[in-house]
């Protein structure tokens, strides 16, 4: 028997395979056969009205409620879609059609970080590759270099009495922080972290539980002792809550982003340090994902998609870039 894909990027992405449309990632209300949801950021969840024939991890579903979105799970998912650890978040997959005949990684990190395992996969016929990283520029250290910096860092700040702002997305990037820089007291969490800090808990991730949480609508009196550390979600100093902190207890606002790689990030968003901590992966690892799964054709998605399958053509793989609106060159047979 023959199966036929077809990939187009027009609501996500959408791939219409063997009679069956599955939207991947959905932006808006999506009509597909079954949705796909690789993991819990708004911005892959289509919406606070996603319903009906959702394919996503448990892990997803739950993180995903705690933001106000009701994914309603399918309940028989076809035996041939299966799920893999995609390392980007907690519960974030990729997703396998077939034996092996099309992986959509979504978004996705190769190295493991704190109590995440990174992305493992098998070789595979076509592969679509989130290449938000997909420029030579974006070579990120290893997480053990970044801790050992910031640690330094806030050890010389905290002997001058300076207390330090960490600051990574609410949901994904602050429970990495958690983990990394939980020994040191006092340290402090902002509300909506905590809540994520807290989902994360209930789901059986080893995170410090006893995290004071601070408020910005309430008055904090514990910060008024210095030095100290706050884990926030990310913010420029032009934002209200990091500006009134700079101006009454003089903080040091710390980033963390992989866009960091670029010098210019640090006075873009106005803060005092950045540090190239991702949950995508890199340049090198994008090349390494590819070389692993080996696959007959590639759609580069996301981010430096064009550089990206330049690249890999250069070294001998059929790639194409798929930007929003565009479909495969042609449809695509299995035999």
């Amino acid at each position: 028997m023959i199966s036929r894909i077809k990939i187009t990027a027009e609501n996500g992405i959408t791939i219409n395979y063997d009679n069956k449309r599955i939207d991947m990632d959905p932006t808006r209300k999506s009509n597909g056969d079954y949705k796909f949801i690789s993991h819990a950021h708004m911005d892959h969840m289509g919406g606070k009205n996603s319903s009906g024939n959702i394919i996503a991890s448990k892990e997803t579903a739950f993180l995903a409620a705690q933001r106000g979105v009701n994914l309603k799970l399918e309940s028989n998912i076809p035996k041939e879609f299966t799920l893999v650890n995609s390392g980007h978040i907690l519960g974030s997959r990729g997703i396998i059609l077939g034996d092996g005949k099309v992986f959509y990684t979504g978004d996705f990190a190769v190295k493991p970080r704190a109590f995440l395992e990174g992305c493992n996969p098998d070789e595979c016929e076509v592969l679509i590759i989130e290449s938000t990283f997909g420029k030579r520029d974006f070579i990120f250290p290893s997480i053990s270099d970044i801790q050992e910096k910031v640690n330094r860092l806030i050890s010389e700040l905290f002997s001058r009495g300076i207390p330090v702002i960490l600051m990574g997305y609410a949901l994904g990037k602050a429970q990495i922080l958690s983990h990394l820089f939980s020994s040191w007291d006092p340290i402090y969490v902002e509300k909506s972290v905590w809540e994520m800090n807290k989902a994360y808990i209930d789901l059986g991730v080893d995170i410090r539980k006893d995290f004071a949480v601070y408020d910005s609508t309430k008055q904090n009196e514990f910060l008024k002792k210095k030095p100290w550390i706050l884990i926030s979600p990310m913010q420029n100093r032009y934002n209200k809550f990091v500006a009134d902190l700079k101006k009454d207890f003089g903080a040091v606002t710390v980033a963390f982003s992989g866009w960091s790689i670029d010098p210019r990030y640090k006075y873009k968003m106005k803060v005092d340090h950045a540090f190239p901590l991702s949950d995508h992966s890199d340049f090198n690892e994008l090349v390494d994902m590819v070389k692993r799964c080996n696959p007959n054709k590639i759609y580069a998605v996301h981010g430096f998609e064009e550089e990206f399958a330049t690249h890999l053509r250069n070294i001998g793989f059929d790639a194409r870039p798929l930007g929003s609106g565009q479909s495969s060159i042609s449809e695509y047979f299995f035999d």
